[in-house]
């Protein structure tokens, strides 16, 4: 299967800048951890700029949940590549991750009490403000993906099974009996109109990614017992634990804490100060391998050493959003796979929901006026139809209050 027609160079380029401040916009605003960052992403390319459908959007949520690595940057990756080709997904990347990884840098460098500069009342709010923007993902993705009593039963049942046996194993297991249930139970409606994703890689390029991918995993730990060196090791580590866990970021962090602090790369009470300025950061949580990097007891370390281990972390995601797209979208254009996919989109429905319960409300409702601040940051962004990134500043302004009020 070759290749779709090349882009016009110019066009690119102005796509791709395009896609980096957008998603520049999002990685300054984006608070509340990856459920909330599929919020922002649906509410931002989905309702407002029209990128895609809400279908095409939610199959991309699927794979990603299917894959290794965080969901929402490889969201952002998959938008970005098929907006404006490698440079996009680079420039996607480079938006959403460098606010959090630069301010992490600077706090692991040693701006010690920024964490603590930040009045209590202000995180609460913006944990707040995840709430309404999962809370409004899970409304719109229901009215469209949830139609019909078969489908609302899906997303019930998958929300209750996740919420009772959570975990990464709770969520594939749930997204894989959705699908048997869907090939079973549901007829592809022949008249959907199918908004393919304009990726612009082969199969045979993306059979070469995954090969790369599988390649670097098995030589990497090799090449670091046969050269010894302090980078060499750091990057096998990272790239591993990039490669190798489902989950997403607050995952990751026992196993990198397991590599990194035994091996005395970083002090535990480091490591600990830095996962605690990870949560008050907006963008994805991975961007906490920065900070790792610039706090080794070792050179590389500083700016050079979190470069390195900010690429290692994240070089599969792009290996692998860019060698498994172009199978999955002829997987999602074959009948049965459709048939699949209605089953999938309302278990993945049922997951945001059981995440809006856990953890993001039970982290951040504890008092009425949580609930009343919640409340009318949903309608804000529902119906008075308020941009994400003012409703997130809204909500740190009001938890502050909020946090005045009560002292």
């Amino acid at each position: 299967m070759s290749s779709l027609p090349a882009r016009n160079p110019s066009v690119e380029t102005a796509s791709a800048w395009q896609v980096l401040l957008i998603f520049l916009r999002l990685g300054l605003t984006s608070f509340g951890g990856p459920v909330a960052h599929l919020g922002y992403f649906r509410e931002e390319f989905v309702s407002r700029r029209r990128w895609l459908s809400d279908h095409s959007y939610t199959d991309l949520v699927a794979l990603c949940q299917f894959l290794p690595g965080p969901a929402s940057s490889q969201v952002g990756l998959a938008l970005g590549l098929s907006r404006a080709g490698y440079t996009g997904a680079l420039a996607a990347w480079v938006g959403f991750t460098l606010p959090s990884a630069v301010v992490l840098i600077l706090f692991a460098l040693g701006v010690s009490h920024w964490g603590e500069a930040i009045p209590n009342g202000i995180l609460q709010g913006l944990k707040i403000a995840a709430v309404a923007v999962v809370s409004q993902a899970v409304w719109g993705m229901a009215r469209n993906l949830c139609t019909g009593v078969l489908r609302v039963s899906i997303m019930a049942i998958a929300s209750c099974i996740v919420l009772a046996w959570p975990g990464v194993s709770g969520q594939l297991g749930v997204i894989i009996a959705a699908g048997f249930t869907g090939v079973l139970l549901f007829k592809p409606n022949e008249d959907l109109v199918y908004e393919p994703l304009d990726i612009s890689v082969s199969r045979r390029t993306g059979a070469i990614f995954l090969a790369i991918c599988v390649a670097l995993l098995i030589v990497l730990p090799l090449l670091a017992q046969a050269w010894p060196s302090q980078a060499l090791s750091m990057f096998d580590v990272f790239y591993r634990a990039g490669s190798l866990v489902f989950g997403g970021g607050h995952v990751i962090l026992p196993l990198l804490q397991a590599e990194v602090v035994p091996n005395g790369w970083v002090a535990n009470d480091t490591f600990l100060a830095g996962y605690g300025a990870a949560q008050a950061v907006p963008g994805p949580l991975f961007t906490f391998a920065a900070f790792l990097g610039a706090s080794m007891a070792t050179p590389p370390n500083g700016w050079l050493g979190s470069l390195l281990c900010l690429v290692a972390i994240f070089v599969p995601s792009f290996l692998i959003v860019a060698g498994a797209l172009p199978f999955w979208e002829q997987l999602r254009t074959n009948r049965r796979m459709r048939a699949a996919l209605n089953g999938v989109n309302a278990a993945v429905v049922g997951l945001l929901l059981a995440a809006l319960y856990d953890p993001v409300w039970i982290s951040a409702i504890h008092r009425p006026t949580d609930f009343g601040l919640a409340l009318i940051a949903f309608v804000a962004l529902m119906f008075w139809r308020l941009p994400p990134w003012l409703v997130v500043l809204g909500c740190g302004l009001g938890g502050w209050l909020l946090s005045i009020s009560w002292v």
